[in-house]
């Protein structure tokens, strides 16, 4: 972040601004909804202006600017059309220690003024960093349409019954769980409807049965795949509970984008594997599931691609079942189908392939496979983690009939900043793996589909440019 989005409390403070036009107008408008003592500096004003300072709203010093004007101040704002003025009124704000806004221009500028959807108390800020007004506003009215007229109407009937709810509810993991059912529930709808007496009596139901729940709290885990590594990849499902969750246990090779995704409060625990050290058994990590769900608390197994493929998710719900914690599973895009997508590579293709299996490459038992099965023509393969077998692998294709020439994609951190596409031969492939050295996670597809995936190291694209960038400087 270039900014740091904070909401500043100006009531009865004095803002300075400097300018007398249409912009000065907009800014005071802002000031004024947010309850600030605001002063003018201009020898004129607008019409618009002259109406706020015959109302008292303003107070207006008809004069040029100088420094002494800017006394008392918590910010400042430069809002006139001529450049020097401006400057003159930043380097007097900076050598005063005051945050300064200057108007169309970040460089000079200590703070900026975000775009602005108001549904007070409810109120959203966009901002691009000063690089895009336009495209701030673009985002706000997208923003706009998503949110009920009647937004903080809720926000503040929600604030009238959070006294209640805490004394009713003294344990902070139901008071969240009681929330979260309070805006998705009746009450919500209710008042978003406008039927004020309905939400009131939802609301005393739903807090007596939450307070007869917080005696037997009623953990439950989810297991939630969260796709290949693109944040923009989550399910509607999979990003609504990681929002719930009160404790996430995640894989270790779930990006922090995802990870961000969860409540700021959620306690993140890194259970991941790396292929042959196991830092955490699949014992602990059950230990951890049961031991939490039956604190009360909801518990988020954040997994890659799908729990259900090559995740061990099967192993995890057969324990919680066992022990009768409730389980929610979310399905993700498993890691072949979005790695494939990413590289426009189709696993099924007529005249090419009409089969598809999934193998894993890692574990005790991972290559006591049916070869000779395997290395049939029209058929796709897609290895998990397969590049530390790559010479057996190949081997054992070679050695089953499948021919030389068959081509491999590997799919490396596939949908991720740095993703890279590499494509060779069965033959080739154990000498090009040596000298490739992919990184996990990669893919490995075999077969002739594999010959349609485009080619592309992003990681090495950006390392181009930045040395293009340095020799040219």
């Amino acid at each position: 972040m270039d900014y740091l989005p904070i909401f500043l409390d100006v009531r009865d403070r004095l803002v300075v601004v400097v300018g007398g036009g249409v912009v000065a107008h907009r800014k005071c408008e802002q000031l004024l909804k947010a309850h600030a003592r605001v002063r003018v500096v201009a020898p004129e004003l607008c019409a618009d202006l002259a109406v706020f300072r015959d109302l008292g709203r303003i107070e207006h010093r008809p004069v040029p600017f100088s420094a002494p004007q800017l006394e008392g101040a918590l910010l400042v704002v430069a809002a006139t059309d001529a450049e020097a003025v401006n400057q003159q009124v930043a380097a007097a704000a900076r050598e005063r220690g005051l945050l300064v806004n200057v108007v169309d221009d970040g460089p000079r500028s200590s703070f900026i003024f975000p775009a602005i959807v108001d549904r007070s108390p409810v109120v959203v800020a966009v901002g691009t960093s000063g690089t895009s007004p336009t495209l701030a506003r673009r985002v706000r009215t997208q923003i706009e349409a998503l949110l009920p007229g009647r937004l903080g109407q809720l926000a503040d009937y929600a604030g009238r019954w959070r006294e209640a709810v805490r004394r009713a509810l003294p344990g902070l993991s139901a008071r969240l769980r009681f929330w979260d059912g309070f805006f998705n529930g009746p009450v919500a709808r209710n008042l978003l409807a406008g039927d004020t007496a309905g939400a009131d009596q939802a609301m005393r139901a739903s807090l007596e049965a939450a307070r007869e729940a917080s005696a037997r709290p009623p953990g439950e885990v989810y297991l939630i795949g969260v796709g290949p590594g693109d944040p923009d990849l989550l399910t509607l499902r999979a990003q609504q509970l990681l929002q719930q969750a009160d404790v996430l246990l995640h894989d270790r090779l779930v990006p922090e984008a995802i990870l961000e995704r969860a409540r700021r409060d959620a306690v993140k625990i890194n259970v991941g594997k790396t292929p042959g050290r196991h830092e955490h058994t699949q014992e602990y990590i059950n230990g951890l599931l049961l031991e939490h769900a039956r604190a009360g608390r909801r518990v988020a197994r954040v997994k890659g691609g799908d729990p259900f493929v090559f995740g061990r998710g099967g192993e995890e719900l057969a324990v919680l079942r066992e022990a009768g914690i409730p389980v929610v599973v979310v399905p993700g895009i498993t890691a072949a189908l979005g790695a494939a997508a990413s590289a426009g590579l189709p696993l099924t293709h007529r005249g090419l392939s009409q089969a598809v299996t999934f193998v894993t490459a890692t574990g005790a038992h991972a290559i006591h496979l049916d070869w000779k099965s395997l290395s049939q023509p029209h058929h796709t393969l897609v290895f998990y983690m397969g590049g530390a077998r790559a010479d057996y692998i190949a081997g054992q294709l070679l050695a089953n009939g499948l021919p030389p020439s068959t081509p491999v994609a590997l799919l490396e951190r596939a949908t991720w900043p740095d993703e890279r596409v590499l494509t060779t031969t069965v033959a080739a492939l154990p000498a090009f793996v040596a000298e490739a050295r992919p990184r996990s996670p990669t893919l490995m597809v075999v077969g002739e589909v594999a010959a349609l995936a485009q080619v592309k190291d992003l990681a090495g694209e950006m390392a181009e440019a930045s040395r293009d960038t340095g020799n040219i400087a």
